[in-house]
C-alpha cells in the first residue's frame, strides 16, 4: 500500500471513530442490519468483515430456510414430488451459471469502483449490468416452458414423475428470469456495500413465498389444492416481488449506487469488460452444475428412493452451506473494494479473517451432522429406504464442512479481484476430471452404489479446496488483476 492510500486510510478511519460512538458488538449488529455507512476500506479488517456478513449471512439464512420449508410441504406429496423438485433444480443449472456469473462480474467492477470512490461509475457499470441481465433473463424465461416434459425425461426420470411434475418444471423453468434477475441484482447491491438491502430484498421474497406455499400446494379455504405446481407458482410470483422491490431501490436513489435512464443507454466498453469476467465465472458455475447433472444420471440408475434422499440431503447441506456461502460473499466485495482502495495487503487480511469465521460457523454444523444424520433426513422424508439414502449423503459429505468452509472463501475471494479464470480451472479438475470418473468408479465398477457418489462429493470439494486455498495464499491473483478494470470507463 502507499504512503497516499496509508494517509487516506488512516485518516477515514479517524473520522469513523468520531463519527461513531460506540464499536461495541452490539452497535455494530444494528449498523449491519440498517445498512452501515461506513468506508469499509478504512475502518478496523474485523468490523468491515461483519458489517457486511452480518446481512447477507441472514439473507442467505433466509434462502437455506426457504429450501428447507419448500421441501418439507413438497415431501408431503411423495418420494415423486421430490424427485421433480431435484430434476428440475438440475435443469435450472444454466440460469443460475449464467446470474451467478454475471453476479461475479457485478461484484468485482462495482466493488472496485466503489473502493476507488467514483459513484458515477460504479452507477453505469450498475447499469449496464441491469441490461444485460433483463435481456439475458427475458430470453432464459422464453424458452424453458415448452421443453419441461422432455427434459424430464431426458434426465431419466420415471413416467409418474414425468406425468405428475411436468407443470412443476414448466413453471419453473418459464419463470427462471425471476431466478436470474434476484441473483444478480442482489449482487449488485451488495458489491456496493449495501448488504441491508440485498438482505431485505430477498427476506420479503422468500417469507412472502413461504406463506403462499402451502396454501397453493395443499389448499385453503377457496384456493383448490394445487400439489407440486402450486409450489413452483407461489415461489415465481414472491421472486417476481423481490424484483419489483430491488429495481425500485435502484432507480429511486434508495441504494449507494442509483441507475438513471443515461446509465441503461449500452455502452459497449462496460459491456466487454462485464463479459470478460463474467464469461469464465459463468463457466465456472456451469462446470460445477454440469458435473450434478453426471452425478444425477448415475444416481437416477439406482431408482427414484435413491433419488429423492440424495435430493432431500443435499437441501439440508444447503440449508448449512448457503449462509457459508453469504460470508464467502462478504469476502469477494472486501476484496473488490479494497483492490480499487489500492489495499491488496487489506484484501487479504480480509480473505483470511472471513474464512476464520466461516471455519467456526460450519464446523460445528458439520459435527453436527455427521453425529445424527438420520434424525435431520428423518424429518423430510417418511419412507424408510430414502431416509436411509439421505442419512448416508448427510454424513459422508459432511465430513469436508471445514474444507468446504476455507475453500469456499478462496474462490470468492478470485471472484472479488475480477480473476475469474483461475476457479473456472480448478472447477474443471475437481469435478469433470475428478469428481465424475470417482463417483462412476465407486458406485458402479466397485459396487458401492449410491455412497459411492456421495463420497466423490465429498472428496471432490475437499481437493477444491486444498488447490484453492495453496493458490490464493501463493498471491498469484495480486499480479494477475493489477491492471484489471483500468481502463474501463
Amino acid at each position: 500500500m502507499s504512503d497516499e492510500g496509508l494517509r487516506r486510510g488512516g485518516a477515514c478511519t479517524t473520522q469513523a471513530r468520531v463519527g461513531e460512538p460506540s464499536t461495541s458488538a452490539w452497535a455494530t449488529v444494528r449498523e449491519a442490519l440498517r445498512g452501515s455507512p461506513s468506508d469499509l476500506t478504512a475502518i478496523p479488517v474485523r468490523r468491515a468483515v461483519l458489517l457486511l456478513a452480518i446481512p447477507t449471512v441472514l439473507e442467505m439464512s433466509m434462502e437455506s430456510l426457504l429450501t428447507i420449508v419448500d421441501i418439507f410441504y413438497v415431501s408431503k406429496l411423495g418420494p415423486d414430488a421430490v424427485a421433480t423438485v431435484g430434476l428440475t433444480e438440475m435443469m435450472l443449472s444454466p440460469v443460475y451459471a449464467l446470474a451467478m456469473g454475471l453476479s461475479a462480474a457485478a461484484t468485482a467492477m462495482i466493488s472496485r469502483r466503489i473502493g476507488e470512490k467514483d459513484d458515477e461509475r460504479a452507477s453505469g457499470a450498475a447499469g449496464q449490468v441491469v441490461l444485460l441481465a433483463l435481456l439475458v433473463a427475458g430470453v432464459a424465461g422464453a424458452v424453458g416452458a415448452p421443453l419441461a416434459r422432455t427434459l424430464l425425461g431426458v434426465m431419466g426420470a420415471s413416467e409418474g414423475v414425468v406425468s405428475g411434475g411436468s407443470g412443476y418444471t414448466a413453471v419453473m423453468l418459464g419463470g427462471s428470469a425471476t431466478i436470474f434477475l434476484l441473483f444478480v441484482l442482489n449482487a449488485v447491491l451488495r458489491s456496493a456495500g449495501d448488504a441491508a438491502l440485498a438482505m431485505r430484498s430477498l427476506w420479503i421474497a422468500n417469507i412472502l413465498n413461504m406463506m403462499v406455499t402451502p396454501v397453493l400446494v395443499f389448499g385453503v379455504g377457496p384456493v383448490p389444492k394445487m400439489g407440486v405446481i402450486g409450489a413452483a407458482i407461489a415461489m415465481t410470483g414472491s421472486r417476481a416481488v423481490g424484483v419489483v422491490y430491488q429495481l425500485s431501490l435502484l432507480v429511486r436513489g434508495r441504494a449507494r449506487v442509483a441507475i438513471a435512464r443515461r446509465h441503461m443507454r449500452p455502452d459497449g466498453r462496460v459491456l466487454a469488460e462485464l463479459a470478460k469476467v463474467a464469461t469464465p465465472a459463468a463457466l465456472q458455475v456451469s462446470i460445477e452444475t454440469v458435473s450434478w447433472l453426471g452425478l444425477v444420471r448415475i444416481l437416477a440408475t439406482f431408482g427414484s428412493l435413491a433419488l429423492a434422499g440424495y435430493t432431500v440431503a443435499m437441501r439440508i447441506i444447503t440449508f448449512a452451506l448457503l449462509p457459508s456461502w453469504g460470508l464467502a460473499q462478504a469476502a469477494a466485495t472486501l476484496v473488490g473494494q479494497n483492490l480499487g482502495a489500492r489495499s491488496p495487503d487489506r484484501a487479504r487480511r480480509s480473505v483470511l479473517t472471513v474464512a476464520a469465521y466461516n471455519v467456526a460457523f460450519l464446523g460445528p454444523i458439520g459435527l453436527a451432522f455427521v453425529a445424527a444424520p438420520a434424525a435431520f433426513a428423518g424429518l423430510f422424508v417418511a419412507d424408510a429406504t430414502a431416509t436411509a439414502f439421505a442419512a448416508d449423503c448427510l454424513r459422508i459429505v459432511s465430513i469436508g464442512f471445514v474444507a468446504f468452509a476455507f475453500g469456499m472463501v478462496a474462490v470468492q475471494a478470485f471472484n472479488g479481484a475480477g480473476d475469474t479464470t483461475t476457479p473456472m480451472l480448478i472447477n474443471l479438475a475437481c469435478f469433470w476430471l475428478f469428481k465424475i470418473p470417482l463417483a462412476w468408479l465407486l458406485s458402479k465398477k466397485l459396487g458401492w452404489g449410491p455412497r459411492g457418489v456421495f463420497v466423490a462429493i465429498m472428496a471432490a470439494y475437499a481437493v477444491q479446496s486444498v488447490v484453492a486455498g495453496a493458490l490464493f495464499r501463493g498471491g498469484r491473483w495480486r499480479r494477475r488483476v493489477a491492471g484489471a478494470f483500468a481502463d474501463a470507463p
